[in-house]
């Protein structure tokens, strides 16, 4: 004797409640806004021009051109931004540093304060140049990066000379214990000026923190990306660099703003 399967159609509300869904979750549908083809179109342009940037920065560059409305959430510029492959590669790092982490007690006006350091890189034709880069670690605006082959002490005293008639002199420069920063030369030019000369420790570069990530943004967003076929090529390139790294790269440690708009807002 043959049996019959009764089959039984459950409504979309009894079926929710017995797996204990709900009934918004079932019916939700992807949609597609309306503005999002002209924020990918942005999105690509804009990481086309600054390559090393992320999608935070990105982010606040659509906000400021689009109004918070038109560049939408965070999170949406992230998922765009992820649908468009424009992921930065991320580089291993080779070893992880040993220095513990602390929080300054040293809170600087604008002016006070000012780090300095030297970077190397080269030209097509093989030729090494050198830069001397100046940063006043309050505002984390880069007040100078001198580009030449050779920069001896009395040329970092130069430069200085310059900064100080245009910004006024700092209490203190934090360096490294190179040969042009611990030479006669910029210690006659430090007592002169009622300067203290703040020398890190051997091998503890982060002592100097706030310039190494100059630093590091410095080579990964310029120095890495360029060719440079010519030193005023290289001296042009760079001069730019800086421009925007202190008038428009939104800064995470301000607030997304960029040093100079920053440096307006804090007492000198």
């Amino acid at each position: 004797m043959g049996y019959l399967r009764a089959t039984y159609a459950l409504s979309e509300r009894r079926a929710c409640r017995l797996v204990q869904a709900q009934r918004t979750t079932i019916r939700y549908r992807a949609r597609s806004c309306a503005d999002e083809p002209q924020i990918r179109a942005r999105l690509r342009v804009l990481a086309g021009h600054r390559p090393r940037w992320g999608y935070r920065r990105l982010h606040v560059l659509l906000q400021r051109e689009l109004g918070a409305e038109g560049s939408s959430n965070r999170k949406r510029v992230y998922r765009l931004y992820r649908l468009e492959g424009l992921a930065i590669r991320r580089r291993k790092r080779k070893r992880v540093a040993a220095a513990p982490r602390g929080v300054t007690t040293n809170l600087w006006k604008r002016g006070e304060a000012w780090a300095m350091d030297f970077m190397q890189d080269v030209l097509v034709d093989g030729r090494r140049f050198r830069t001397f880069n100046v940063l006043d670690t309050a505002t984390r605006e880069c007040l100078a990066i001198e580009v030449d082959t050779s920069l001896p002490g009395p040329r970092v005293v130069r430069v200085l000379d310059q900064l100080v008639t245009r910004y006024g002199a700092p209490k203190q420069i934090t360096v490294d214990n190179g040969p042009e920063f611990a030479g006669q030369v910029l210690d006659a030019w430090a007592y002169a000026q009622h300067v203290t000369l703040d020398f890190i420790e051997p091998g503890k570069p982060a002592q100097n923190g706030y310039l190494e990530s100059f630093n590091g943004k410095f080579r990964d967003e310029c120095l890495n990306v360029h060719w440079f076929v010519s030193l005023a090529h290289a001296r042009q390139i760079i001069e730019a660099w800086k421009e925007e790294y202190n008038t428009q790269r939104p800064h995470s440690a301000l607030n997304q703003q960029p040093p100079a708009v920053f440096a307006q807002s804090i007492p000198a």
